[in-house]
C-alpha cells in the first residue's frame, strides 16, 4: 500500500465519519425538497485512464445532459432548488468521500474529468498529469476552479505531480477549506 493510500484512509476515515452527519442532513433535505435521486452517479476518468463511478448529490434537474459545467448554459432551471446552494458550498461533493474510501479516489489529486472533455484529457496527456489518482480538491482547486482556463488547470495539475507529497497534501487541504469558507470560484 502506498504512503499515499494511507495518508487517504488516516485522514479519510475520521473525515467520513464527521462527515456522516452531514451527509445524512444533506440527503434528507434534497429527498424532501427536490426528491429523488439524491445521489448521483457519474462516469468519471480516473487513474491512467480508467472509469470509475463518482458520486455527487444531485444539484442538477434530471434529464440534463452530463457535461462540463462550462459546457452548459447559465440557466437556472438546469438546478434543483437546493442545488446552487449545494455547489456554492461544495456540499455537493461530500459524498466522493466514499470514492476515497474505496480507492477510485485521493483526498488530493486533479478533479476527476468526464469522459467527454477530450480537451481537458487531451492536455492532461501532454502534462503526463494522466497517471495521477483523481481527488477530492487539487492544487487548481485552491487556486481559482473554474475562474481558471484549462491550461492553467492542468499547468497546476503538472505542478502537482513533479512536487507531490503528504506536506503538500496537507497543505492543499488547509486551502481548501479556506477556499470553501470564500466560496472562491464556485458553481
Amino acid at each position: 500500500m502506498s504512503s499515499k493510500r494511507v495518508f487517504d484512509l488516516v485522514v479519510g476515515l475520521p473525515l467520513a465519519l464527521v462527515s456522516l452527519p452531514i451527509l445524512v442532513a444533506v440527503g434528507l433535505a434534497i429527498s424532501f425538497v427536490d426528491g429523488r435521486p439524491v445521489l448521483l452517479r457519474q462516469s468519471r476518468v480516473g487513474a491512467r485512464e480508467i472509469p470509475f463511478v463518482m458520486f455527487k448529490f444531485r444539484t442538477m434537474a434530471t434529464g440534463v445532459p452530463v457535461v462540463a459545467k462550462s459546457a452548459l448554459a447559465s440557466d437556472q432551471a438546469l438546478y434543483t432548488r437546493l442545488g446552487p446552494a449545494l455547489r456554492r458550498s461544495s456540499l455537493d461533493e461530500l459524498p466522493q468521500i466514499l470514492n476515497v474510501l474505496s480507492g477510485d479516489m485521493s483526498l488530493v489529486g486533479p478533479r476527476p474529468a468526464l469522459p467527454s472533455q477530450h480537451d481537458l484529457l487531451e492536455l492532461r496527456r501532454k502534462k503526463g498529469v494522466e497517471v495521477l489518482q483523481p481527488g477530492m480538491t487539487g492544487l487548481a482547486q485552491v487556486k481559482g476552479r473554474e475562474a481558471l482556463t484549462l491550461s492553467s488547470k492542468t499547468r497546476l495539475e503538472a505542478l502537482y505531480l513533479r512536487r507531490r507529497s503528504a506536506g503538500l497534501d496537507l497543505l492543499i487541504l488547509v486551502w481548501t477549506l479556506r477556499a470553501l469558507f470564500a466560496s472562491r470560484g464556485a458553481y
